[in-house]
């Protein structure tokens, strides 16, 4: 599972993230929402160790990502699907991330036949459409097989058949006990997705808890206006 404890983040006189906890368990889809500037972002970024946090502490499976042994056994992460070499060429992009894991490279030709990339496996990144992007980057993030994936925006770019995968994938990596945590500014989209949220603020928790319980009174997006701009404190 993922454990944030107490995590905050400063740049200079701004806080980002504001003393933050919470626990993402495997065997669902949670849900991390909240508006732009949030830090969602950023937490998940300090979770990946790509930033360092100002204080408090992330962990997966009891420790910090920078002492896994190689990581994408462990951990896959989409963040920014444009954050890539756009020169590489898709399956080469994969098999170069394989490498630097230590996987398979035939693991590689079988995600990019998986996310539907077959047909685009040998062009260059930059002559990828961002729908295409995202799936390429989900291919990264499933390269270890690994037991937590986290997705950032993974809708972004996507066309309705596009909506329809990812959501399927999500929920079947949950059922196969994983731990998915995505975030999202598609209220309706995690309500059919997510079993669980986590909503965020301004860096600091408002709500952990179960999609049923947030939406038995109304729909998830008044729930969630309810929440981020204090009326439902």
């Amino acid at each position: 599972m993922i454990e944030v404890r107490n995590l905050t983040k400063r740049y200079g006189g701004t806080t980002a993230v504001d003393d933050l906890s919470f626990t993402v368990h495997s065997g669902r889809v949670t849900g991390f929402l909240g508006p732009n500037g949030a830090g969602k972002s950023t937490t998940m970024r300090m979770v990946l160790g790509l930033d360092r946090p100002s204080a408090g502490e992330a962990l997966v499976g009891g420790r910090r990502y920078r002492e896994l042994t190689h990581p994408l056994r462990h951990v896959g992460a989409l963040l920014d699907p444009s954050a890539v070499h756009l020169g590489r060429r898709a399956l080469d992009h994969l098999r170069w991330i394989a490498a630097s894991n230590g996987i398979d490279r035939r693991r590689a030709v079988e995600l990019v036949e998986q996310v539907g990339l077959g047909g685009a496996r040998d062009k260059r990144i930059r002559a990828l459409s961002l729908g295409m992007r995202q799936r390429l980057g989900v291919a990264a993030a499933l390269l270890g097989d690994p037991q937590v994936l986290m997705f950032d925006e993974p809708v972004n770019g996507l066309d309705p058949e596009g909506v329809r995968w990812i959501r399927d994938l999500l929920r079947g990596l949950a059922d196969e006990g994983r731990t998915v945590f995505v975030s999202s500014h598609l209220m309706s989209e995690m309500a059919l997705t997510a079993d669980h949220v986590v909503i965020v603020a301004r860096g600091r928790l408002v709500k952990e808890t179960s999609i049923g319980a947030l939406t038995e009174k109304g729909s998830l997006e008044d729930a969630y206006l309810d929440l981020t701009t204090g009326r439902g404190l």
